[in-house]
């Protein structure tokens, strides 16, 4: 089903994040009539009320983890973007449940008042990370696509259609590698790696937000899209930021941190054999099995041995000057590399 957002409310939980800023200016230029930013952060929402003075914009103080607060944030809503999650691997490490309580029965309250607020369109968030998942984060998330699927599972007939979109490394996101090694060549410091041989899947938060909207255009109940992506070492990401930045830095390997993978997969080959090609995007349907244990436990699925897991170590790998074409896309070094020339400039 196409949606077309003139006229249409439009929530966007987590919304002061990066991925709530690119998406709201976006919407901001159709017709849509109203966007609801709901977070728990007033101070992110004060600044983003000045940075996006548009009237459209709406301001929604609450938690994912209050049920009431965002039941009253979804009343009239016609689409929903769900974004709000704990996503830094280490602080979910130290505190498991509190990811659980934010991306799992957090992700729950939203699915439930979408469906109790009549919500056209539902899109869940999620990770490459919840493939194969080593740490709480990527197990939360995990999670959290279980719980949006089984929606559509135990509400076969339901009028909110609930989906997920899976993505690898959204560049210059806040918290990613990107911005950190901006940080550390401006600060005269080597480049901190910790495998220089470990790969990661990379997305513009541009493209980030065209798989929402190709999830919204596009899904059916229970639906996982992924998008298709290069992929590169995280040694040629800091040699292409040192060479866009003409910068004397080195690399300095720092070791694996606990709970890191050395590759990430945006789908395993049980998802595969059941995917969709539509091009620049996979389309993974649902496991529609229905409380039939027999199919679970005696049957199989022979076309899952045609298939290999789609993963950032074996998908094509990117150059460091494709690296370096890919990182001059992001507006945000072009204002970087722009800074660096008139300091340089006026040295």
């Amino acid at each position: 089903m196409t949606h077309d957002y003139s006229g249409s409310t439009v929530l966007i939980t987590g919304g002061t994040g990066s991925f709530g800023h690119t998406v709201a200016r976006r919407l901001l230029a159709t017709d849509v009539s109203q966007i609801r930013i709901f977070s728990r952060d007033e101070a992110k929402q004060d600044l983003m009320r000045h940075e996006i003075a548009d009237p459209r914009l709406r301001f929604y103080v609450g938690d994912i983890r209050d049920y009431t607060s965002v039941e009253r944030a979804m009343r009239g809503v016609d689409f929903t973007f769900h974004a709000a999650a704990l996503k830094q691997v280490p602080s979910c490490e130290f505190f498991p449940m509190e990811a659980v309580r934010t991306n799992v029965v957090g992700s729950e309250n939203v699915v439930r008042a979408a469906d109790h607020a009549g919500v056209s369109s539902l899109v869940c968030l999620s990770t490459d990370k919840a493939v194969y998942p080593v740490n709480a984060m990527g197990m939360s998330k995990a999670m959290m696509e279980k719980v949006a699927q089984s929606y559509g599972l135990n509400n076969r007939d339901a009028a909110t259609t609930v989906s997920c979109v899976r993505y690898g490394n959204v560049m210059y996101s806040r918290g990613s590698v990107i911005p950190l090694f901006v940080r550390q060549l401006k600060a005269g410091t080597d480049l901190t790696v910790t495998d220089p041989g470990m790969t990661r899947f990379m997305m513009s938060l541009s493209d980030s937000v065209s798989l929402v909207e190709f999830a919204f255009h596009n899904a059916e109940q229970g639906d996982l899209f992924i998008r298709k992506a290069k992929a590169c070492t995280i040694g040629d990401l800091a040699q292409a930021v040192i060479n866009l930045f003409e910068a004397d830095a080195k690399v300095k390997v720092i070791g694996t941190r606990h709970a890191e993978k050395r590759s990430e997969a945006l789908a395993n080959r049980e998802e595969l054999a059941r995917a969709q090609d539509m091009g620049d995007y996979f389309r993974i349907k649902a496991d529609a099995r229905d409380l039939n244990y027999g199919v679970f436990v005696d049957e199989g699925d022979p076309r899952q041995d045609q298939y290999d897991d789609y993963d950032s170590h074996t998908v094509d790998r990117m150059t460091v000057a494709e690296v370096e074409q890919l990182l001059l896309t992001l507006p945000e070094i072009h204002r970087e590399l722009h800074a660096a020339s008139v300091e340089r400039a006026t040295a």
